[in-house]
């Protein structure tokens, strides 16, 4: 009954702030703690009790309301990085100001003129809180940081140290936040101790850092090439103090995670897998970093100048020790065959759902950091690769919704197959037991592949008809190495041919 009594008052200030006419004065505490004090105690409800229409209509009715709204926000997270955030309420505070943000953001950014909101200077700012230039600080750029420092906030997102008395920081500002990385694996040796409530808090951080970043998709094509997403040009420069250890905590959280563990049948059933959000999320949160390249183009001289450069860039593209790889490879290739498990109990098994991610983060690894393309083509896991993209090409080809997820697929692909190392390794012989609707055979992955894309030009979506040639082109690259075919290949093989050159798919082979 409190709880509900809770939200209904958040409700009702909810509704005052969006009825009401006349600006709210931003000293008028009493007013905006409403909104982020504990009332609410997760993100589904600051959704469900802030309605879509209703925060359209303050921001057209009442712009001046919706802009303190923003600021106050922002303060309160900047306060809460200032003051460690290291009781219940800061925490919960902290924690509702982010949820707002989430919440409220896109529909800033759905409306042009509110798109540069965020990139104004928070009012009254000290001299002393200005920047190289003598301007205040962007609201954006303040927003960031403060979120960047509760990423490594102690008792917050992280585990506190062992450190007591005077050697422990006084603020967030003093922390060196390489010592506090989330988990083992590149650039970091030690185990952190696995929190729950951490990896919930850190979810919910990075979400509202994916909201930000989200802002180019509200923007019209043509601009997006002219206007550089400020939010990750930020976030990824050298500005932001946090880059190195944020970019390791997430690339060591991905590549860690086993959604198996143990192998306990129905684990997920029986305990809440409180990693799973944080790595999906810290995915998407990587490709779209890695996305944005800001380094000037060699011959465009319409590109703006001075642009910093991307350091998640730089910094996966230096990666180079083999146990790097080899941690980064294992992970990658334990979440990509994770669908593909069978087991003798249906179900039993943890299956994540974020291949599409998996797959572009591949890509822009290979893209980046050609020594780890060269470290997976000699690398007998290479396979471990191969299947499960086929699985889901396989899966995808008649849907029109995956398109992308096949042609992500067959670029990986037609990378990989350029390489001698890729064609050779695929005579190794197929005994996996993946379930694919693909005629039964016994012979190399060769076979599989083959199979495989003959059974996409044949069945496919029309829409996936410009990878035809591509997927002939990896066929033609890996064929010098392949010492044998089994009959169902070699006959698809023909087919394929046959296809080609008259143009006409036979549906019964």
């Amino acid at each position: 009954m409190g709880n509900t009594d809770t939200k209904l008052n958040f409700r009702k200030a909810v509704i005052q702030l969006t009825t009401k006419t006349q600006p709210i004065e931003a000293k008028d505490d009493v007013f905006w703690d409403q909104f982020w004090s504990e009332s609410v105690q997760s993100a589904q409800d600051v959704f469900t009790l802030i309605p879509a229409a209703e925060i359209r209509a303050l921001r057209e009715e009442s712009p001046s309301n919706l802009a303190t709204l923003c600021y106050k926000a922002v303060e309160k997270l900047v306060t809460a990085a200032d003051n460690l955030c290291n009781t219940h309420v800061q925490q919960q505070t902290a924690l509702n100001c982010v949820r707002l943000l989430t919440r409220i953001l896109p529909y800033i950014f759905e409306e042009s003129d509110w798109r540069g909101f965020f990139w104004s200077s928070l009012p009254g700012k000290s001299g002393d809180e200005t920047d190289s230039e003598g301007e205040n600080m962007p609201l954006s750029q303040s927003l960031i940081s403060a979120l960047c420092d509760l990423l490594f906030c102690p008792d917050f997102t992280v585990s506190a140290g062992k450190k007591s008395g005077p050697d422990n920081p006084e603020d967030l500002q003093s922390i060196d936040s390489c010592e506090y990385i989330w988990e083992a694996g590149v650039g970091f040796a030690h185990t952190p101790s696995h929190v729950p409530q951490h990896d919930y808090n850190r979810t919910e951080i990075l979400k509202l850092l994916l909201t930000c970043f989200s802002q180019t998709m509200y923007m019209p094509a043509s601009e997006v090439h002219l206007n550089p997403n400020k939010w990750i040009q930020y976030f990824t420069s050298a500005d932001n103090r946090h880059a190195l250890p944020l970019f390791t905590s997430l690339l060591n959280v991905v590549c860690a995670y086993d959604p198996v563990g143990y192998g306990v049948p129905f684990n997920h059933l029986l305990f809440t897998d409180s990693r799973e959000p944080l790595v999906e999320v810290a995915l998407q949160l990587l490709i779209v970093s890695l996305d944005h390249d800001f380094r000037e183009p060699a011959n465009d001289d319409t590109s703006e100048k001075g642009l910093p450069s991307n350091l998640f860039i730089n910094y996966l593209s230096r990666v180079h020790r083999e146990e790097d790889f080899s941690f980064i490879l294992k992970g990658f290739t334990r979440l990509l065959n994770n669908p593909l498990i069978q087991t003798y109990i249906p179900n039993s098994t943890k299956k994540v759902q974020f291949h599409q991610e998996l797959l572009i983060f591949f890509w822009k690894i290979c893209d980046y950091n050609k020594k780890f393309m060269f470290y997976v083509l000699k690398s007998s896991e290479v396979l471990e690769v191969l299947v499960p993209i086929l699985y889901h090409l396989n899966d995808a080809r008649a849907d029109q919704s995956r398109v992308g997820l096949v042609h992500i697929g067959v670029f990986i692909l037609l990378l990989l197959s350029g390489e001698r190392n890729f064609g050779v390794r695929l005579n190794k012989p197929y005994t996996a037991s993946v379930p694919m609707d693909i005629p039964v055979f016994t012979g190399t992955h060769a076979d599989l592949l083959i199979i495989v894309f003959h059974k996409i030009i044949t069945t496919g979506h029309q829409r996936l008809q410009p990878l035809f040639d591509c997927l002939l082109t990896i066929i033609v690259n890996v064929s010098p190495y392949l010492k044998t075919l089994s009959m169902v290949a070699s006959t698809k093989l023909l087919h394929l041919l046959e296809v080609r050159y008259t143009g006409q798919v036979n549906l019964c082979m």
